[in-house]
């Protein structure tokens, strides 16, 4: 049987040593917490103003200054920052966390396509980092797909998107 893991880089298109070419820098040190909160901002602005109502219902029952501090502290803490998440929320347990949600392969990558417009338009990122981290948000979000085959196991097909996706570079 396949790990998630394995199933995220498949899906993604992202193996796991990109996926984590984060751990390999301190970014919370090198772009501040700032930044972190300005992405996650531009984030859920995109999201929240998605012309898409099935993907902006995913996120109808989250205030959105919520999710942007969610967002913002789980980055800066997974990017070596303070475990400003922990402390408030406890451990992140992605896949628990995401559970009530329809994580499909069509809502991640309309996911992604936000991230990336927020990662494009947050000047204080440079494109190194952005680089490494829209692999660890590819892969991620796969990883969550991947978790909510658990829930619903017939959805184990491959995103068409996947093959046409390759790590960033």
């Amino acid at each position: 049987m396949q790990s998630l893991q394995d199933k995220a880089s498949e899906w993604s298109g992202v193996n796991r040593d990109d996926a984590f070419a984060i751990d390999q820098i301190n970014l919370y040190e090198k772009l501040g917490l700032q930044t972190f909160v300005s992405l996650s901002t531009n984030f859920y602005n995109r999201v929240y103003d998605d012309e898409e109502e099935w993907f902006r219902s995913i996120f109808a029952n989250s205030k959105k200054e919520d999710a942007i501090q969610n967002q913002y502290e789980f980055f800066s803490q997974r990017m070596g920052g303070p475990p400003l998440y922990n402390q408030r929320r406890g451990h992140p347990a992605l896949i628990g966390r995401h559970r009530p949600f329809p994580v499909t392969h069509e809502a991640a990558e309309r996911w992604l396509h936000h991230m990336q417009l927020a990662l494009d338009s947050t000047t204080d990122i440079d494109p190194e980092s952005k680089i490494k981290m829209m692999n660890f948000f590819r892969h991620t979000a796969f990883f969550l797909v991947a978790g909510d085959e658990l829930k619903n196991p017939k959805q184990g097909i491959a995103c068409k998107h996947a093959a046409g996706k390759p790590a960033a570079v």
